[in-house]
């Protein structure tokens, strides 16, 4: 489950790009399925881990999907495909768990789809 964190500012809707913990690559908050929870409500729960974000799913339904590959510790990756989901952001906290291990940046949707590698992901921004 992944969060496309937005906010509407005087200029225009920004997004929430933040660095991967292993290359620095600009991503966007993602993780595994959590027991109990929702996708929608997983991909927030993510989006505070790594982001400090408190926010609401647009809708419980995703916005779209992209495929990555997953680094492992044995040095392979794992094909993954990540359910994308709206989040409207109504606030930041400066403290979160991954605050030491990431950069986060807003930008609008040109930037944002500039920025990501996946092709899939760079389409979702474009198109929003």
């Amino acid at each position: 489950m992944a969060a496309m964190c937005h906010r509407d500012t005087e200029t225009g809707r920004e997004y929430l790009l933040i660095t991967s913990r292993d290359t620095g690559r600009w991503i966007i908050p993602k993780g595994w399925p959590i027991d109990g929870l929702s996708p929608a409500d997983t991909a927030l729960q993510e989006a505070w881990e790594e982001a400090g974000v408190r926010g609401t799913a647009t809708s419980d339904d995703p916005i779209g999907s992209y495929c990555y590959d997953k680094g492992l510790d044995d040095g392979s990756a794992l094909p993954v495909e990540a359910q994308v989901f709206s989040i409207a952001v109504t606030d930041m906290l400066p403290t979160f768990p991954e605050a030491a291990e990431r950069t986060l940046n807003w930008v609008d949707s040109e930037t944002a789809a500039s920025l990501v590698n996946e092709p899939e992901l760079q389409a979702l921004f474009l198109n929003q």
